[in-house]
């Protein structure tokens, strides 16, 4: 065998990064590093190389490796100036501005039990979560309603009644599908929209080296195939997710019944050499149903163990689907002009139906070892009902027209845009929760019961909204880039016209190509969207306005060779000064929002992030961030008797915002079994500070309780039986696959009981207690992925 080095360059002898390179009629494949290179063990013999790109023609040279010649290997590639000569420049810009790309592979890889896509956002700076079974994340001390999603250039938009992990199910991001991923938490440029956090960019392919994919587990299965005929070139994926078997291990029990499933599909018709039309599709539904029977859950310290036991009576049953397409017309002007016509429908159907009453225990268990009851109940703490009922249905349907065009010169890139959406949302709202759990023990005094989060309302909201932004990016020196520009929006219903510049300075110093510093500011505007205008009780408030964020951004990012490998170090620091806001509570995964107050705020931190392949075509990453956010809503006074028996006036002042998790660590690390390559280990550890919470539907200030550390350990084994490095291949399996990958799994490793929400409830004494829900417990998953 001889150790194979090459790399890849541009006709300016430029090394070009992420350059696919394949070795015809073999399984061999490699990417080239962020030095251009790529490596390969081979035997003696003639080998054709097989060289792929965005924005390059493909290439294939013929190579003789032999222990006579020097097995050193240079390749050019021919840049595509025809169709693609943006795509170059663009690339570079996602480096200057801080966007930072993901490998799509890491989705299969990565261990998680929600099989979502976003799932690998969690190892990125400043993101932060607290429920492994959503796909739901906040960014930099924001909600998760402020994280812009695009697929194909088309808005996505996040369930809206869900209020649990239970109820969500596919996240409408297919890993099989992806093509290129981009992220930021802060500092975007104009060519994003308008949301407050962060934005997730993710592109599809129509075109792929394996035609077709299937994955099979006790989670649900999975289907991609690809195909392409003359013109004509796309791509279908269909899954299926089962979480039964994760519900059945929750302290709710009952009979669960989860059936989520997700068909999508994209298309690309090539006109001729410089037009193209392009379709994407979705059909996203979820239902879940249950009836629960009875729930038994002991929390507390050494010093006093409490037991809540509940017994059930009705059901729930929900439904939450959704309708994506977009037709895109690209057309190629000329070798520096683009432009791309984008048309889109989003369609979201929300129904929740539920009915649930629960008669309650509540005591306190004996603790004492050494006595003869330990473990029984040693005091009755109170007895109580609950119960939950709703009616609700949501529908919220956007349409959307937007225009792009992109202009490139030497120096310079420019991108432009212009976009209409009309949205409408008819909200039916009719729920209410009742908790007495002090009325059997206490005398109300004739008093009526009190209802909390009572709901009774029709809304109905028709927006317009125009939107339009310039930016450019050009290099001011050789070592300094700008990319800025304006974003412009306007709706009519709150009627503003608000004008968003936005700007990244970005400098790599001489002689230090690897390293770039990048300074970003800009201000980034939220314009209500029916959620952000709806009051607890389900009014709207007729004069919101649009929040907003001015960020201040300074990192710094360098490739540099350590522990054998190349290495990527990213840290950057941040301010967001906040104002205007909306301020919300978040219970579980449903953000409300006191629609009728306003706040100022901010949030600052700093994160570091190091990823790299540590183990060779195994990339890892390790990722630590510090973070304060809070907010000082205006007339949120309230009187108190001081200690002379008078009254006086408190302001609480600034306060901690709902998302204020001052720590967050992630590590995912990638292994192989030093004596059995073809075995690998995946490793996913997460761990976020406490979180600021409170009873349901009180002020703000008094919520001063907080939510317990989130952590978690998941592990995963997989073992490719066609693996190019494997001594025993199955013959029948080789000659008709590519791959059989077989995972096993653990989630939730040191089975720790992870607090997601509180059920609050009242003792004898008037005492409230918070009763934690918990989320998922150990688990064992066992997955086939099959390539053809």
């Amino acid at each position: 065998m001889f150790k194979v080095k090459g790399t890849v360059k541009n006709e300016e002898s430029e090394q070009l990064i992420g350059v696919r390179v394949s070795i015809k009629d073999t399984k061999l494949s490699a990417t080239t590093n962020n030095d251009g290179t790529f490596e390969f063990n081979l035997k003696g013999g003639n080998y054709t190389f097989v060289f792929s790109n965005l924005g390059y023609f493909d290439k294939q040279e013929t190579v003789t490796i032999s222990a006579l010649k020097p097995n050193e290997l240079s390749f050019v590639l021919e840049r595509n100036l025809q169709t693609l000569e943006q795509v170059i420049v663009q690339d570079q810009i996602s480096r200057n501005t801080g966007m930072i790309r993901i490998d799509a592979k890491l989705a299969t890889s990565n261990p998680n039990i929600s099989q979502s896509f976003e799932s690998i956002l969690k190892q990125l700076p400043g993101v932060s979560t607290n429920n492994e079974l959503s796909s739901q994340y906040s960014v930099r001390g924001g909600n998760f309603d402020e994280n812009l999603i695009y697929i194909n250039d088309v808005e996505i938009y996040k369930p809206y009644l869900v209020r649990n992990g239970q109820q969500e199910g596919l996240s409408l991001i297919n890993p099989d599908l992806v093509s290129n991923v981009k992220f930021s938490s802060g500092g975007f440029t104009p060519r994003y929209g308008d949301k407050l956090s962060s934005v997730l960019d993710v592109q599809y392919k129509t075109t792929d080296s394996v035609k077709y994919t299937l994955g099979i587990g006790t989670n649900g299965l999975s289907a991609t195939a690809f195909f392409n005929h003359k013109k004509i070139s796309g791509a279908v994926g269909y899954r299926n997710k089962q979480n039964r078997f994760i519900l059945n291990a929750q302290p709710v029990i009952g009979a669960y019944n989860p059936q989520f499933y997700d068909l999508q599909g994209v298309l690309n018709y090539q006109l001729n050499k410089n037009n193209s039309i392009s379709f994407f599709g979705v059909y996203n539904t979820s239902k879940f149903g249950l009836v629960p029977e009875s729930r038994t859950t002991e929390f507390g310290t050494l010093n006093q163990i409490l037991r809540l036991n509940i017994d059930y009576e009705g059901q729930e049953q929900d439904e939450y689907s959704n309708i994506v397409s977009s037709v895109t017309l690209n057309s190629q002007l000329n070798k520096n002009a683009s432009l791309k016509w984008i048309n889109s429908m989003f369609l979201i159907t929300e129904k929740e139906n539920f009915d649930i009453y629960g008669q309650y225990v509540f005591d306190e268990i004996d603790n004492d070892f050494g006595g003869g009851n330990f473990g029984q109940i040693k005091a009755n703490r109170g007895i109580g009902a609950y119960q939950t009922f709703g009616r609700n249905e949501l529908r919220a349907d956007v349409f959307a027209s937007e225009v792009k065009f992109n202009y490139s010169t030497k120096k310079s890139f420019w991108e432009s845009g212009l976009r209409f959406q009309y949205d409408k949302v008819a909200d039916n709202l009719k729920e209410f929760e009742l908790i007495d759990s002090a009325g059997f023990s206490i005398p109300n005094n004739f008093q009526d019961f009190q209802i909390t989060q009572s709901v009774d309302v029709a809304n109905s909201v028709n927006t317009l909204r125009y939107s339009a932004y310039v930016q450019n990016t050009t290099d001011l020196t050789p070592q300094l880039t700008f990319t800025g520009g304006l974003r412009l929006n306007y709706n009519n219903y709150t009627k503003e016209f608000i004008p968003s510049p936005r700007m990244v300075f970005a400098y790599t110093p001489k002689n230090h190509e690897q390293t770039v510093y990048r300074f970003s500011t800009g201000l980034y505007v939220q314009p209500p969207f029916y959620r952000e205008a709806r009051n607890f009780d389900g009014s709207l408030n007729l004069n919101s306005k649009s929040q907003k964020s001015l960020h201040f951004i300074l990192g710094r990012e360098a490739t540099f060779d350590g522990l054998g490998t190349k290495l990527n170090f990213l840290i950057e620091a941040y301010y967001k000064s906040l104002f205007n806001l909306t301020p919300y509570n978040i219970e579980n995964l449903r953000v409300r929002y006191y629609a009728d107050q306003t706040a100022k705020g901010y949030a600052t931190g700093i994160d570091f992030r190091i990823n790299g392949e540590f183990v060779k075509d195994l990339e890892s990453s390790f990722r630590l961030s510090i973070m304060k956010t809070a907010e000082d809503i205006e007339g949120d006074s309230f009187t108190q008797t001081n200690v002379n028996g008078g009254t006086e006036t408190v302001f609480p002042g600034f306060i901690k915002r709902p998302t204020d998790q001052r720590v967050n660590f992630s590590a995912f690390f990638q292994d192989r079994l030093f004596n059995s390559p073809t075995y690998k280990v995946h490793m996913n550890l997460l761990y976020g500070s406490k979180l600021p919470t409170g009873p349901p539907a009180s002020p703000r200030y008094q919520q001063t309780y907080n939510i317990p550390a989130y952590r978690r350990l998941d592990i995963g084994f997989s073992k490719d039986i066609l693996d190019p490095e494997s001594r025993h291949k199955p013959r029948l399996l080789d000659k008709y696959l590519k791959s059989f990958i077989v995972y096993a799994e653990v989630f939730n490793l040191l089975n720790i009981n992870n607090t997601v929400s509180y059920l609050w409830v009242t003792d004898v004494n008037n005492i409230k207690f918070a009763i934690p829900n918990f989320l998922t417990s150990r688990q064992l998953n066992v997955r086939l992925i099959t390539k053809f």
